[in-house]
Formats: structure tokens, C-alpha cells, sequence
């Protein structure tokens, strides 16, 4: 996936205003539609100028977007003739980029879970790994809660969407997190100016990985004595190299020494919630064993399960008495790991 520079895209200025972004918009469309243009390539430009303005025409996904720092500029671009970062390589050459871990979180936009309200275009995979698929939208935007008429539903206001990361401890537990929501709005002047709020969001004991959490009036004001629009919180775990999350399963490493795996024995192993379990290797266990530990993954109806996946560390023969345990063993217990490999000779 290649980094895409929408400023380089619609040719304009980092700082341009809302109004030379549009005029540049409108620039490229009489120059790129396909419905006018001779130019053989048009449909592509078109989607990726599209692409460039669904998101520097928002203040919110504008804001989201520059967040991500200024990409190095080269010459060779020339902006609305489809660059989308070409020239560029702020972000290792604009190939195999990915946002950095966390990038989304706490970012807070207009519309349903999904980043736009269901208009159904067909945005690059860079698009939608900072803002989601468009289709996951179709159906909660604006009003989608409203009762009545149209004009009533109108009248609601929009439903918000963000992204939260939490603890795997969190949903093992419940918890109560103070959630920092940044967004944007144009100011008088056509030019993005940040906003902050602070919510105290209730984690839900049991909660999955992208589960949507709803707090109902939390997104835009309603008009003429209208409801608020809902605010929806998508459930992220932060990463954490001990655990691989699957639905409310939970799996992790269990380091064990050569003799607790052969002869077997009770170890401790350590929980998301920072507590410990004793659980009982079973004698002759070989590196790759799975033991199953039922209900012991994320609280739910029913509970996942908790799966050890053994892994036998050596100790090393950095010690006189070491390697003299070691020339034992070799010694004594005639071992032949490759036993049953051995091609016969001819």
C-alpha cells in the first residue's frame, strides 16, 4: 500500500483554505471526467482526485489526516495529474506504508462506523486504512435513528463515530476510561481549526475487538428541538506481543524448561488481568502443544476459552557445570533426534 499525497493529488498548499480546495476540485473534474475528458487514463484520475477531496474537503478527516506529518516533498509532481504521492517518499518511499499503531484512536467524525455516511465510492486501500470501508457506513449516517418523516429525520442530528484502544484487561473486567476525542471544524475563514473533548466512557465488562460502543446524544446537536445524534465508539485492544485476540478467545506463549515438559509439572502462567493461573504441563509435551484452558478467555455468554501454545527453552551451556550436563545427557540417553530422517544409502 503506497502513502497517497491528496495536497500533491488536488495541487494545492498544505494551508489552502476551504475554498481554493474546492476551486481546485472543480479544476480537475472539467479536466478528468470522464464523461468530457480525452484523456486515457481519466477514470483513474478522477477516482484518485475524488479520493483527495472526499477527505481535504472534510475538516474532520483533513485534520485526521494531516496528523500524520508532512511527507518530503521531490520534484516530479504536478499537482492534478494524478501524483497521489507520486515524488514523494516521506513514508519509506511511499511503499508498503501503514499508519502508525494507534493512529486512529481518538479521532472523532461525522457519520456511522465506517468514516463516511454510505455513498458507496470505491476509495484506495490507503483510505481505508485511515478511515474505514465506506460500505460499513450505509445505513447509520445521519438521521438513521430519527422516527417519523423525512423532514423529522432531517432534523435529528448526525451520529458521530470514533475509534478507542483499550487493554485486553479492560474487557476481561469492565472499566471506566476518561477518552480524549479530537476532531475539526472550518472556521470563518474557510481554515481547519482543531477541537478537543474529554467523555467518561463506561468499557463493558466482555467487550470484542471492534465492537461498537453506543452513547446515545453524544454526537451532533439535533435542530428545532431535535435529538442529539448518537455517538458510536469502536472497540480496539492495544497491542500487546503476549496475547493474539481471536473473537473472545485469547492466545499466548507458554515458555517452559526441557524437564517440565517431559516429566511434566504445575507452572504459573500470567493473566491479561495481571494475575496468575497454575496450570499443569502434561509429561512428554513437545514444543507446539496447545493446552486448552475453557472460559478462561474474554467474559462473554458464553466465555472464550484461553489457549497456551508451549514453548521449550534451553538453557544455554554457558557454564563449566552446564556443558557437563549436557555431555551427560548426550552421553546417556542416546538420543537421536533425527532418528527416521536418515535417507538409506543406495
Amino acid at each position: 500500500m503506497d502513502f497517497k499525497d491528496y495536497y500533491q493529488t488536488l495541487g494545492v498548499e498544505r494551508g489552502a483554505d476551504a475554498d481554493a480546495v474546492k476551486k481546485a476540485y472543480r479544476r480537475l473534474a472539467r479536466k478528468y471526467h470522464p464523461d468530457v475528458s480525452k484523456e486515457p487514463d481519466a477514470a483513474a484520475r478522477m477516482s484518485e482526485v475524488n479520493e483527495a477531496y472526499a477527505v481535504l474537503s472534510d475538516p474532520e478527516k483533513r485534520a485526521a489526516y494531516d496528523s500524520l506529518g508532512r511527507p518530503q516533498q521531490h520534484p516530479g509532481g504536478d499537482g492534478g495529474s494524478g501524483g497521489t504521492g507520486r515524488g514523494s517518499s516521506g513514508w519509506s518511499g511511499h511503499e508498503g506504508f501503514q499508519p502508525p499503531p494507534g493512529w486512529a484512536s481518538g479521532f472523532e467524525f461525522s457519520g456511522g462506523p465506517g468514516g463516511m455516511d454510505g455513498d458507496g465510492a470505491d476509495y484506495s486501500d490507503f483510505f481505508e486504512s485511515l478511515f474505514g470501508h465506506a460500505a460499513a457506513a450505509r445505513g447509520m449516517g445521519a438521521g438513521r435513528a430519527g422516527s417519523g418523516g423525512a423532514q423529522q429525520r432531517a432534523a435529528r442530528g448526525r451520529d458521530h463515530h470514533a475509534r478507542i484502544d483499550i487493554d485486553l484487561a479492560d474487557a476481561y473486567a469492565g472499566a471506566t476510561r476518561a477518552i480524549q476525542l479530537r476532531s475539526a471544524k472550518l472556521d470563518a475563514e474557510g481554515r481547519v481549526q482543531p477541537t478537543e473533548r474529554t467523555l467518561e466512557v463506561t468499557i463493558p465488562q466482555g467487550v470484542k475487538e471492534g465492537q461498537l460502543i453506543r452513547l446515545a446524544g453524544y454526537g451532533a446537536p439535533g435542530g428545532e428541538g431535535m435529538p442529539a445524534g448518537d455517538l458510536y465508539l469502536e472497540v480496539h485492544f492495544n497491542p500487546d506481543a503476549r496475547w493474539h485476540v481471536e473473537g473472545r478467545d485469547v492466545t499466548q506463549t507458554l515458555r517452559v524448561a526441557p524437564w517440565e515438559a517431559a516429566l511434566g509439572g504445575d507452572v504459573d502462567v500470567a493473566t491479561p488481568t495481571g494475575g496468575t493461573l497454575q496450570v499443569t504441563v502434561p509429561a512428554g509435551s513437545a514444543a507446539g502443544r496447545k493446552l486448552r484452558l475453557k472460559g478462561r478467555g474474554i467474559p462473554g455468554s458464553p466465555a472464550g476459552d484461553m489457549y497456551l501454545v508451549l514453548d521449550i527453552v534451553w538453557p544455554p551451556a554457558d557454564t563449566p557445570r552446564a556443558r557437563e550436563l549436557y555431555a551427560a545427557m548426550a552421553r546417556d540417553l542416546a538420543f537421536d533426534p533425527r532418528a527416521g530422517t536418515h535417507t538409506p544409502r543406495s
